[in-house]
């Protein structure tokens, strides 16, 4: 296994402001284009709201969910040791919070009034973080200021949630992953992960590459409808996480993603059909309509459900989109 720490791309945005502004885009550009993963320091949120998001959830799981994984892990590690590797199944508690159109907080039973408080500030302020990174990657790639996010607005606003997940000490990590190689489907992904507990990698050039846990830094990943976006400029990218013997590792992973009705297809700017390698090759979706299929293929290559969207495709209003209806 590579380690990746020393040449992960690691973005201060406060180069972003000032004369350094130009090699700053230029590393976001190669990491969009080369890696789909970068990971961003001094980006607004500040510190303590991000000591206090931890502290909290730490102390959620130790009260609320401890005790119901332990209860998991140890019939799934007897099952396993009888059958061999677990190839169904992830070492992971995880909870979803959803933030947009329509928040959830309220009806997670066991998060105290503090909790709720701070996640939901929380989320307000990586809502704003996603939306000043996806004007970013709009400068790179010659798109006009807003184009990102007016492309995942639908009719209601982006989905906007949060995967909440711990992967506490795997005593037989041969045996099952913390979480199955996958691309995410959505958009843009900001992750807040444990800075002393590592875990995460992402597949590069063949090989698994970690993904350094620094202090307070944010995690960016580019998920599937990107990729569409951008007619394969930028690409989502396989990653998984491998369980550890020592240590919980704490993951909270939010995921700004287009509106459930938007209709996600390659933008015009970026094909250019007088260039046969640059012709438009992604299809034309409703961005549900790709979630329906992934719910079901998430471990599997993202290749087929781009190939079974172009499938899909019918004409509506003039305009060719895929439809599962």
């Amino acid at each position: 296994m590579e380690n990746g720490s020393r040449s992960f791309p690691v973005i201060n945005m406060v180069k972003l402001e000032g004369e350094e502004r130009r090699e700053a885009m230029e590393l976001l550009r190669d990491a969009c284009e080369n890696w789909g993963f970068f990971e961003v320091l001094n980006h607004g949120i500040s510190h303590e709201m991000m000591d206090e998001v931890e502290r909290l959830t730490k102390e959620h799981y130790n009260r609320c969910r401890e005790q119901k994984f332990k209860e998991f892990a140890s019939r799934a590690l007897e099952n396993g040791s009888k059958t061999g590797p677990i190839e169904d199944m992830d070492w992971e508690s995880t909870f979803f919070l959803r933030h947009l159109p329509v928040s959830n907080m309220a009806e997670i039973p066991d998060m105290d009034d503090e909790h709720r408080k701070t996640m939901k500030d929380f989320a307000v302020e990586l809502e704003k973080l996603a939306e000043r990174l996806l004007d970013l990657l709009c400068e790179n790639l010659g798109l006009e200021k807003g184009y990102l996010k007016s492309a995942f607005r639908g009719s209601q606003g982006p989905n906007f949630g949060t995967k909440v997940s711990n992967y506490p000490p795997c005593p037989r990590p041969e045996l099952i992953k913390g979480l199955r190689a996958h691309t995410d489907a959505g958009g843009i992904i900001l992750l807040f992960q444990d800075d002393r507990v590592s875990g995460l990698q992402l597949l590069k050039d063949g090989e698994w590459v970690d993904v350094p846990p620094m202090c307070h830094s944010i995690v960016v990943n580019l998920g599937d409808q990107l990729e569409v976006i951008t007619n394969g400029k930028y690409k989502s990218v396989l990653h998984r996480v491998v369980a550890q013997t020592d240590g919980n590792r704490m993951s909270i992973a939010s995921f700004y993603n287009p509106g459930s009705d938007a209709v996600i297809y390659p933008a015009p700017a970026l094909v250019h059909k007088e260039d046969e390698e640059e012709a438009e090759v992604y299809p034309k979706f409703v961005f549900d309509d790709y979630m329906k299929l992934y719910i079901k293929h998430k471990f599997d290559a993202k290749e087929p459900r781009f190939e079974a969207m172009k499938a899909l495709e019918t004409v509506v209003n003039g305009h060719a989109i895929a439809t599962t209806s």
